[in-house]
């Protein structure tokens, strides 16, 4: 479980899917298992207090991007409380109580991606992405000082999905940053046919 601090009333949170494994939440229990994920959420928010401080008392926004190739993100935002409820000392059951006063939104997708720290390991994953004829789609994106390869589905034949995490696993990690902050925030060095393009440039 990776936490960081995005400003002071907002955090967010990635959980790889040997992080929600580890708590007994498979990757349909998403959705299915309230009980479960309200667990996983009460144990988020003491580590957010224990590492960054964050107080998860009060009113919450809690978005929840559910990536089925690298885990799940979300991101936590904290409302507005007065100074005297914030200034008080809330026992447990307070805090649960706090804890149901949140607005929640769900959303899925199911664009691969993973970020690399040096281009020769973006270099040897396209190199065998292409070579075990898995895809030759993809976009390259360069954001905060790593490059991040983003694969969509369409791209990828059902039967040959989990083989191209696989082969992306062993040569990059997964990477919480959606798809929609790297076209905001990113630069986009190969727009598509990535992997393609790649092994065209760069034949090892």
């Amino acid at each position: 479980m990776k936490i960081e601090r995005l400003s002071q009333d907002k955090i967010r949170i990635f959980l790889t899917f040997d992080d929600l494994l580890e708590r007994g939440i498979h990757k349909d229990d998403m959705w299915r298992e309230p009980p479960k994920l309200h667990e996983l959420f009460l144990e988020m928010m003491e580590q957010a207090y224990t590492e960054l401080g964050f107080d998860a008392s009060g009113p919450l926004a809690v978005e929840v991007l559910a990536m089925p190739a690298q885990g799940m993100v979300i991101i936590i935002t904290r409302g507005k409380v007065n100074e005297a409820e914030d200034a008080s000392a809330e026992d447990e059951d307070e805090l649960e109580e706090d804890i149901y006063d949140m607005e929640v939104t769900m959303e899925q997708s199911d664009v691969m991606m993973y970020s690399f720290r040096d281009f020769e390991d973006v270099i040897a994953a396209a190199g065998q992405l292409q070579s075990s004829q898995l895809t030759e789609g993809g976009r390259l994106y360069a954001y905060k000082g790593k490059y991040i390869l983003a694969i969509e589905p369409t791209h990828v034949e059902q039967a040959k999905y989990n083989a191209v995490i696989a082969l992306l696993a062993e040569y990059g990690d997964a990477t919480s940053v959606t798809f929609a902050v790297l076209e905001e925030y990113g630069k986009v060095i190969m727009p598509e046919n990535a992997v393609r393009e790649i092994c065209s440039h760069f034949q090892l």
